[in-house]
């Protein structure tokens, strides 16, 4: 049997996913999580093979859910799955540690199928990501401009960009706010932004906001 444990923060795509587990015998679901720190919770209490992990939660950010995770239960493989383009988050969340990534426009078959890869050969990527990811490579299709951005800058950028405050992105990233400023100036000198204004309009401009 293959444990599952999902992380999302919606009922309603807990119970999709669910009931999509449910129709195959080997998949057997130990736990359901609404945030990031009942995630990392339950992962330590049900070690499950595979965790599916929505990208956008309350508490920690995935990617401070993935490093917690890779010292708490290294075996786990993680699928991150995302309202998101693949383009916008996957490589960067394959580089944190994630088993793979899967927009929720794939089909209930496509998330099985991406379920037991992870199992059986620890990575899946799907074929339309692995094209991208070959374009990049190539120099075919050039890295976005927030590429270069640390993890925690990136985290930062995105909270900024779904509207939250210095002293919110403080409380949800365990960071102090003084700590958030100055990750805010790093990554607007590398985005050439000149405002908290431009930073959301990047933001949203380049799909990094649900």
């Amino acid at each position: 049997m293959i444990k599952i444990l999902i992380a999302d923060d919606h009922p309603v795509v807990r119970e999709g996913l669910r009931r999509i587990l449910s129709e195959n015998r080997d998949f057997s679901l130990v736990g359901e999580a609404k945030n990031g720190t009942e995630t990392v919770d339950l992962v330590g209490k049900t070690q499950p093979d595979v965790l599916l992990l929505d990208l956008a939660m309350p508490g920690p950010g995935f990617l401070e859910v993935l490093e917690r995770l890779k010292t708490a239960r290294p075996t786990t493989k993680v699928l991150v799955i995302s309202a998101h383009a693949e383009d916008q988050y996957a490589l960067r969340v394959l580089k944190a540690g994630a088993a793979g990534y899967l927009s929720k426009d794939h089909t209930p078959q496509e998330l099985v199928g991406a379920v037991r890869q992870v199992v059986k050969s620890g990575r899946y990527v799907s074929p339309r990501l692995a094209e991208q990811f070959a374009a990049e490579m190539t120099g075919e299709r050039p890295g976005s401009n927030h590429s270069k951005l640390s993890n925690r800058e990136y985290q930062i950028l995105c909270l900024i960009g779904a509207g939250k405050s210095v002293k919110e992105i403080a409380g949800q990233t365990s960071l102090s706010p003084k700590t958030v400023s100055t990750y805010r100036t790093r990554l607007m000198e590398k985005l050439r932004l000149k405002t908290t204004a431009d930073v959301i309009r990047y933001a949203v401009e380049n799909g990094l906001v649900a």
